[in-house]
């Protein structure tokens, strides 16, 4: 992982954008709660510094569904230095989905559209399932959860990048539910970046189409995980 590059891009190339971001996150999170990581060194490294770190294993324009978008980590800063990447936020709370739209119309994005819908309800919505390229998610439950939440919007031959610290024993305990939602791991990446610790992105690869049956719904996912 080239760290100087990823630096250069938030300190240099876009330095302007990340800063209208890291302002908008500190008024609205006064408002919102949207992250307890709120001070400057913070935002850069644990927010910005992280969500970019996958940015190579996006494809090129490819079709991206974030689940748990919060307060748009890592899709805002993804899409700040790849523009070429389409984006679709899904966020159960009204208030994060206003604060991610007021982002992307301060930082004039085009193709990000936010949902303010549950992550279950979105993957059993034809208009979405199983239409994405990629899916992604950072910081939002365990692996085993997050497979079930998650897998179900990626097409087959697309792929689910779930950003997390340091992960082994969640991997282990999600090899019932990767194998059963129609994923394999395709690689583990792990990192560390200053002031993070140990990072790890998971990518598994959508060999088949997940069962209908899945997600369950009613907090099965996180009560009952596979």
């Amino acid at each position: 992982m080239d760290t100087a590059r990823l630096y250069g891009l938030i300190n240099e190339k876009y330095s302007g954008q990340f800063n209208l971001f890291k302002n908008l996150l500190q008024e609205y999170n006064k408002m919102y709660n949207l992250t307890a990581v709120c001070d400057d060194e913070g935002i850069f490294y644990k927010h910005f510094l992280d969500s970019i770190a996958g940015e190579e294993f996006f494809g090129k324009g490819a079709n991206v569904a974030e689940i748990g978008s919060g307060g748009g980590f890592p899709s805002i800063p993804l899409k700040i230095i790849r523009g070429d990447l389409k984006f679709t936020l899904i966020e159960s709370t009204g208030k994060k989905c206003n604060f991610l739209n007021v982002v992307s119309d301060k930082l004039g994005f085009k193709d990000v559209t936010v949902k303010n819908i549950r992550a279950e309800d979105g993957a059993r919505n034809l208009s979405l399932r199983e239409k994405f390229d990629v899916s992604c998610a950072r910081a939002v439950a365990s692996l085993n959860t997050l497979c079930e939440y998650c897998l179900p919007y990626v097409k087959t031959g697309g792929k689910f990048i779930a950003y997390k610290g340091d992960c082994d024993e969640e991997i282990k305990a999600a090899s019932n539910a990767i194998k059963i939602l129609g994923g394999k791991i395709e690689d583990i990446v792990r990192y560390e970046l200053e002031n993070c610790g140990k990072r790890t992105l998971v990518i598994i690869k959508k060999v088949s189409a997940t069962p209908k049956v899945y997600p369950r719904g009613n907090g099965k996912e996180r009560k009952q995980p596979l």
